[in-house]
C-alpha cells in the first residue's frame, strides 16, 4: 500500500496535521488554533460467528484509532457490506445492535452510514472524534530511552481461524471476545496524563509491523523482549502445537517485518507468529518516558486495563527502524 500512495499527489494543505505519509492511525485535520477534527474509517470480514459480539467487535476497533491518537470520538457513521437475499435480515439487526451498544458504551450514537449489496459481510465505522493539537499523539515521535506498553495481550489472529476451522475452544473464543471488545478508552487516558512520546494500536500488521511503522517514522531502533510481550494462553497453545494455525495475514507479516527485524535464534518460530499475528481491535502499543513509566503502569492498572505490560524499549537513532527481538 505504500508504493501505491507514494504515487499519489502529495498533501501540501498546512492545516493537515496527521497525513498518510507515516501509516499513522487516523487523519488529524486543524480547524483552529486550539481545535482539530480526527477522522478515520474501518471495516472488516467477521471475525467470530455471534452477529452481536462481531457488531461489538468491528465497533471497538473502529474507535481505537481515535483513542490511539489521544482524541475524543464525538459520532460515527456505519459501513456496512451484507447480502439479505442469503443472509438473513435479523443478522444484521444484530449485528448493528451489536455495534450500537459498544457505541453507547464509548458515549456516542452511530447517526447514519453506507450499506452496499456484498456477499462477503463486512462491517464497521467511520468515526469522527476532536484533540487539541498539541496534544496529538503520533506513531512517529517515539524518542530513544521510552519505555514501550502494550495494553492488550496478542493471539486473536489466530484465535480467529480457529474458529473458522472448527478447533477454538468455548474458552479460547471467550477470552478472544474479551480482549476484541474491549475499549482502549481506559488506555487512552493513562497514556494522555503520563504525556507519552508516541503511540499506535495494534491492528492487522500485527505487533511487529506496527512497530516498525513507530521505529522507522521516529527515526529510531527498539528492543523487545519476547518473554515480556503478553499472549492469550490459548493461542500460544494452537500455535505450538500445530504453526500451520497462524492465518495467512500473520505470515505475511512475519515476512515483511523480516525487513527490519532481527530474531534472537533461540526465538521459535511459533514465538514469532505471535509476535506478528495480525490482530483486530488489539490493544495500545505506547511509547513512554522512561521517568513516567512507574506512573503509567500504575495508572493503566488503575484503569483496568487488560495488561499494562512493559514489553521493550526504544533505542537510539536508527534510520532502518532496526527491531531487535530477544528472549
Amino acid at each position: 500500500m505504500q508504493e501505491v500512495l507514494s504515487q499519489l499527489p502529495q498533501i501540501t494543505d498546512p492545516d493537515v496535521l496527521v497525513g498518510i505519509s507515516t501509516g499513522d492511525d487516523a487523519a488529524v485535520y486543524r480547524l483552529s488554533d486550539d481545535l482539530a477534527l480526527i477522522q478515520t474509517i474501518d471495516f472488516f470480514t467477521p471475525v467470530v460467528d455471534d452477529p452481536f459480539q462481531y457488531g461489538e467487535i468491528a465497533v471497538a476497533n473502529s474507535l481505537s484509532d481515535v483513542y490511539a491518537m489521544g482524541g475524543k470520538p464525538l459520532f460515527a457513521l456505519n459501513v456496512i457490506g451484507f447480502h439479505l437475499k442469503e443472509l438473513s435480515h435479523d443478522i444484521l439487526v444484530m449485528i448493528m445492535r451489536g455495534g450500537a451498544s459498544k457505541a453507547a458504551e464509548a458515549g456516542i450514537q452511530i447517526i447514519g452510514g453506507h450499506t452496499v449489496d456484498d456477499r462477503e459481510p463486512k462491517y464497521g465505522l467511520t468515526v469522527t472524534g476532536v484533540i487539541r493539537p498539541e496534544d496529538i499523539k503520533r506513531n512517529s515521535t517515539a524518542r530513544p530511552g521510552d519505555v514501550l506498553f502494550l495494553t492488550k495481550p496478542l493471539g486473536t489472529g489466530i484465535i480467529s481461524t480457529a474458529i473458522k476451522r472448527g478447533v477454538a475452544t468455548d474458552a479460547a473464543i471467550d477470552r478472544a471476545v474479551q480482549v476484541m471488545s474491549r475499549l482502549n478508552r481506559d488506555a487512552a487516558g493513562p497514556m494522555m496524563k503520563v504525556g507519552a512520546s508516541a503511540c499506535t494500536d495494534v491492528t492487522g500488521f500485527g505487533l511487529l509491523g506496527h512497530l516498525g511503522e513507530m521505529t522507522r517514522g521516529s527515526g529510531v531502533g527498539a528492543r523487545i523482549h519476547a518473554r515480556a510481550v503478553p499472549v492469550i494462553q490459548a493461542a500460544r497453545d494452537l500455535v505450538e502445537a500445530d504453526p500451520k494455525i497462524a492465518p495467512g495475514g500473520s505470515r505475511n507479516n512475519l515476512r515483511h517485518v523480516g525487513a527490519f527485524v532481527n530474531f534472537d535464534p533461540g526465538i521459535p518460530e511459533s514465538e514469532r507468529l505471535l509476535l506478528a499475528d495480525a490482530q483486530t481491535s488489539g490493544g495500545l502499543l505506547i511509547s513512554c518516558p522512561a521517568d513516567r513509566a512507574d506512573e503509567l503502569e500504575r495508572l493503566l492498572q488503575e484503569a483496568g486495563t487488560l495488561v499494562a505490560a512493559r514489553i521493550g524499549v526504544i533505542e537510539a537513532e536508527d534510520d532502518t527502524g532496526r527491531i531487535d527481538v530477544v528472549p
